[in-house]
């Protein structure tokens, strides 16, 4: 029996995410970002159709890889002006019941203390549907906007973040008990001081010497996405990641990487298949292939190569502008770049060698994913290959425009998929992990390494390690 699909929308505050050019097409309002309607409207619509989350993605910096110059950027309006994911959250969460939030959040540049605050704020408002995205960043210029002379390296980037994850887990799970707060009206009495401790860490990178300035929100620690999917980045995610978000162009490259996420995930005695994996997919969808051709055929009338070329540059580290257009793509690894975008765009279908014009154009629309054209039936056939190939338990959905591919996905692919008994028809009640995981389990499992700072007798009682 096939696998129910997981289905997030991918976006970022910004004009342009993944498809430099569309944001001029004529069903992209995309240069509403900047105001609560655009967010509100996108929310509604998503529950609509059912979607487990909006994935917002996030970095900190301006990309200026592509001719060791910001001005590419600037001029195509890549990721730039880029504005703070979490502060429309709130305002989507009030016209929702259901839908999940996955923000971005840099933990390089932000000291856990102040974090875990702001994520226990949101996961407050929104009713217990907050989820993160835990990135380490990869812009060089980010680095540089916060103080620092470069970045630090890629595997020592995830040394440090399993400390940070030890700092917010003590705060979420161990600061307060789960009956500290009385809220007592005849005493007086707020909460018991003797149930809420002090979260006590010294450590190589952080010092902590506090208790949780936020009372338990509903899920206390927030649904865990990762997007790492090199040697260490896998290594991460099998310990943290609830939700592991993929890059990869064809199925037969994305299935290793998920099944080592999953083997990695067991030698930590964690159950592999609480690991949601998912995978980067662009559709674009109309009633019959002939028309979704045409479509594509317009959409790509709008795409500027050298803006694509820029937007892979900040993404991959490494400035195609040196490069000639019929030159192999150089798969070069470096500590400013995402490695696993720069793997997933290394060679074609066909095993093939990809050239930099080649990549050019596959991630002019959509990123570095797939693009599904055709009919409903077409891309359902397609998504439900990925989920049998690779393994994958759902998909981190891009778009051309937005919200028009959306709107086209919820109205034509969401009714195929329900009629396959491969979507949900309603959602589950409960938080956001309730509705991912089911068994009315908000707190993240007793597996998860979150847990040992528990003081309800589920880990180890010691957050202050």
């Amino acid at each position: 029996m096939d696998k129910q699909l997981r289905l997030n929308a991918f976006i970022t505050n910004s004009a342009v995410h993944l498809s430099p050019g569309l944001w001029r097409h004529p069903r992209d309002r995309a240069l509403g970002h900047g105001r609560l309607p655009f967010w509100q409207d996108l929310a509604r619509l998503l529950e609509r159709g059912l979607f487990d989350a909006l994935f917002i993605a996030d970095a900190i910096g301006v990309s200026n890889v592509y001719g060791d110059s910001q001005d590419m950027s600037i001029r195509y309006g890549l990721r730039v002006p880029r504005h703070d994911p979490f502060l429309v959250i709130p305002a989507m969460a009030a016209v929702t019941e259901h839908l999940g939030y996955g923000v971005t959040g840099t933990l390089s540049y932000e000291p856990p203390f102040l974090f875990a605050r702001r994520m226990s704020s949101l996961d407050h408002l929104t009713e217990g549907r907050a989820g993160w995205n835990i990135v380490t960043g990869h812009l060089a210029a980010g680095a540089r906007a916060m103080g620092r002379d470069a970045m630090t390296g890629h595997d020592r980037r995830y040394d440090i973040a399993d400390e940070y994850m030890d700092v917010v887990y003590a705060l979420w799970e161990g600061s307060w008990e789960d009956d500290a707060v009385r809220r007592d009206r005849a005493t007086g009495i707020y909460a018991d001081p003797a149930k809420v401790h002090r979260v006590r860490h010294e450590g190589e990178t952080y010092r902590v010497d506090s208790i949780h300035m936020v009372e338990p929100s509903p899920q206390r620690t927030p649904v865990l996405f990762q997007a790492g999917a090199s040697a260490r980045g896998r290594q991460f995610a099998a310990t943290h990641a609830e939700c592991v978000f993929l890059s990869a162009m064809t199925k037969d490259g994305m299935a290793p990487v998920v099944a080592d996420i999953r083997a990695r995930a067991a030698e930590r005695g964690r159950d592999p298949r609480e690991i949601l994996c998912l995978a980067l997919m662009t559709a674009i969808v109309a009633p019959t292939d002939e028309l979704a051709r045409a479509k594509l055929t317009e959409y790509r009338s709008f795409i500027n190569l050298e803006a694509s070329l820029a937007s892979l540059s900040g993404f991959t580290g490494i400035d195609l502008s040196k490069h000639a257009p019929d030159d192999p793509f150089p798969n070069v690894k470096q500590d400013s770049g995402v490695h696993s975008i720069v793997d997933s765009l290394s060679r074609a279908n066909d095993g093939r060698r990809l050239t930099v014009r080649d990549v050019a154009e596959l991630g002019a629309i959509g990123g570095s994913g797939p693009l599904i054209v055709g009919s409903p039936a077409k891309v359902a056939d397609e998504l439900q290959a990925w989920a049998r190939t690779a393994d994958v338990d759902g998909f981190n959905l891009s778009y051309a425009t937005c919200p028009g591919d959306f709107e086209d996905f919820i109205a034509m692919v969401v009714p195929e998929l329900q009629a396959r008994g491969v979507y949900k028809r309603a959602y589950a009640p409960g938080t956001f992990r309730e509705k991912l995981y089911g068994g009315g389990r908000s707190r993240i499992a007793a597996s998860h390494p979150a847990a040992r700072f528990r003081r309800d007798g589920a880990g180890s009682g010691d957050p202050g390690r």
